[in-house]
């Protein structure tokens, strides 16, 4: 896709074109074309959830997935078509994390495609990102009938897989998109309205809470939110790489 197929494409997404530029250059676009000021978006102490891990083994990676693709631990094996282990670079940077395979997904045994997935590549592009550098996975590896919302067991059942992603990408900061990913992961029952804006911690990786794409597609307005998202985990690398 050249750069102006690229910029046609998030024109009739709705999506503002981002470019991640230097602080100054950002504040001062920023101030012209946002109706959010960068001085609106601060970096709060990191909130540290308490969080129990099953195993400190690291299993190998093909051995994890094989474990996901046969796995029975729960009634959703019996509906699957196949499940979702997830894609993208193992030893990324990035790590995104959502709720659980769709349809589409389920069909195709890969996370966030369909439109919900195409929206997802370009607010990566706006990073600098792609879809191949970054790893992303979901809490659940199997879709729930319908597409609702997991069930506390089938979350229970998927942990250790999530678990173990983490562990092999050592990602050096986790973006979780929407509600479900963002209480699961963090192990809280706080609302993704108040989860975001915040910088969190997973097994001393920063985490920032997101809306998921879906989210947008039907929310439209919201999704200059992410903008503020994207700013504040961009900033948080940063910190930490300041030192």
């Amino acid at each position: 896709m050249n750069e102006r197929q690229r910029l046609n494409y998030l024109q009739a997404m709705g999506l503002q074109q981002w470019i991640v530029r230097q602080p100054e250059e950002l504040s001062r676009e920023s101030e012209q074309a946002l109706p959010v000021q960068m001085d609106e978006i601060s970096l709060p102490e990191c909130e540290v959830h308490e969080i129990t891990v099953t195993s400190d083994r690291i299993i190998p990676w093909d051995d994890l997935k094989n474990q996901v693709a046969s796995c029975t631990q729960c009634s959703l094996h019996q509906s699957r078509t196949q499940t979702v282990f997830g894609v993208g670079d193992r030893q990324a940077d990035w790590m995104l994390i959502g709720e659980a395979p769709g349809q589409q997904e389920d069909e195709q045994g890969e996370p966030f495609v369909g439109p919900a997935g195409m929206l997802l590549n370009e607010i990566l592009f706006s990073l600098g990102l792609q879809r191949q550098t970054v790893f992303i996975a979901n809490i659940l590896k199997c879709r729930p009938p319908n597409n609702r919302d997991p069930l506390p067991d089938e979350i229970q059942s998927c942990s250790s897989f999530l678990e173990q992603q983490v562990k092999h990408v050592a990602p050096r900061i986790i973006l979780t998109l929407g509600r479900i990913a963002a209480q699961n992961l963090l192990h809280t029952t706080e609302s993704i309205g108040r989860l975001r804006g915040r910088v969190h911690d997973y097994q001393s990786i920063p985490v920032i809470v997101m809306y998921h794409p879906a989210y947008l597609l039907r929310s439209p307005t919201e999704k200059r939110k992410v903008l503020q998202d994207l700013l504040l985990a961009k900033q948080t690398l940063d910190q930490i790489d300041a030192g």
